[in-house]
């Protein structure tokens, strides 16, 4: 009998499929901000390695200049 005791709360309505699509909407939103986040990041390390590489051929170039004259 207890299953069938009103328990003082009105009965929730099922969400409409509009709901649920600004609940995707949303989600997807959310995902896409993360994508282009993580992009940014990954070109600006790829830059950091691409200057951080020339420098150090330059540097490797600049000092083999030195190494010929003392041998």
């Amino acid at each position: 009998m207890t299953l069938l005791t009103h328990t003082g709360r009105p009965f929730e309505r099922a969400p409409y499929s509009s709901e649920k699509r600004e609940q995707t909407g949303a989600a997807n939103a959310h995902l896409e901000t993360i994508k282009r986040v993580c992009l940014i990041a990954l070109t600006s390390v790829l830059a950091l390695y691409a200057v951080g590489g020339i420098i150090a051929l330059k540097t490797a170039a600049y000092l083999s200049h030195f190494s010929h004259g003392w041998g």
